[in-house]
């Protein structure tokens, strides 16, 4: 009888500023965050290490919270002290923030309640948030309509007209919880919370609701490109550099205290 031994399962926290990243997930052809952690950690634990992400961030998204999990035979004593190693051994773009125990069938993408996205757009110019924030004119931005567009949202759960066209998703299916647009010191700012997100949903969405705001879609017109489930019909995707993964949420009772 072969034993297999039993796996003690962590979850990692980290941010990143995904400005030179081809995004979160390992690509053949341009260095990921999620292969550069892996090696840090198989480095410094003396095993082959691999991590799951909650999701994936495209090319020059950030994560102000991105959440990933690993298996390791043996329970780590003093996380803090990998945490520590690993961020003398990355980039400066990329912090580890904490590594804790969990479950072992916790599962960093499917044990997610909850992920929140924001998007940034300012008029100013500032050399210390030009990687964070999309610059653009205001102007003639109605942010009211762009509201009252946000509401309909919460109505639907077939996202297509909003998704990357051949993907390998099952569904289109997803659950918004809150979306809206508020006012900050240099701009302002686009929250959304769903269960889960599509390839390139977020940045599809705040596209479409430009041309809400700026006169070109009526906030019905909004509703009928989601209904149309059709990508064609809906407005531009922004840039990658206004958006940011900020937080996932998981049910307490995974984690071990």
């Amino acid at each position: 009888m072969v034993l297999i031994a039993k796996m003690n399962r962590y979850f990692i926290y980290l941010s990143y500023n995904g400005t030179r990243f081809c995004g979160w997930q390992r690509q053949p052809n341009g260095m990921s965050i999620q292969q550069l952690v892996e090696e840090a950690m198989t480095a410094i634990l003396r095993r082959e290490i691999a991590i799951l992400g909650a999701g994936r961030t495209d090319a020059g998204v950030h994560a102000r919270t991105m959440v990933a999990h690993f298996d390791v035979e043996e329970a780590i004593a003093a996380p803090e002290h990998i945490v520590d190693r690993l961020n003398r051994m990355l980039p400066h773009d990329i912090a580890i923030d904490k590594i804790v125990r969990v479950g072992d069938d916790a599962h960093a993408r499917f044990n997610a309640l909850s992920r929140t996205y924001m998007y940034f757009i300012s008029e100013r110019k500032n050399p210390f948030a030009y990687e964070w924030v999309c610059r653009m004119s205001l102007r003639n931005l109605n942010f009211e309509l762009m509201n009252e567009a946000c509401t309909v949202l919460r109505e639907y759960a077939d996202f297509t007209s909003f998704s990357r066209l051949h993907t390998d998703v099952k569904t289109n299916i997803c659950r918004i919880h809150a979306a809206h647009w508020d006012k900050i010191e240099d701009g302002w700012v686009f929250t959304v919370s769903a269960d889960r997100f599509l390839r390139n949903m977020v940045r599809a969405i705040v596209g479409t609701l430009f041309e809400v705001g700026k006169g070109k879609i009526t906030v019905d017109g909004f509703r009928q490109i989601i209904e149309a489930k059709d990508r064609c019909r809906a407005g531009a995707s922004v840039p990658a550099e206004g958006l940011a993964l900020v937080e996932i949420e998981y049910p307490s009772n995974i984690f071990i205290t």
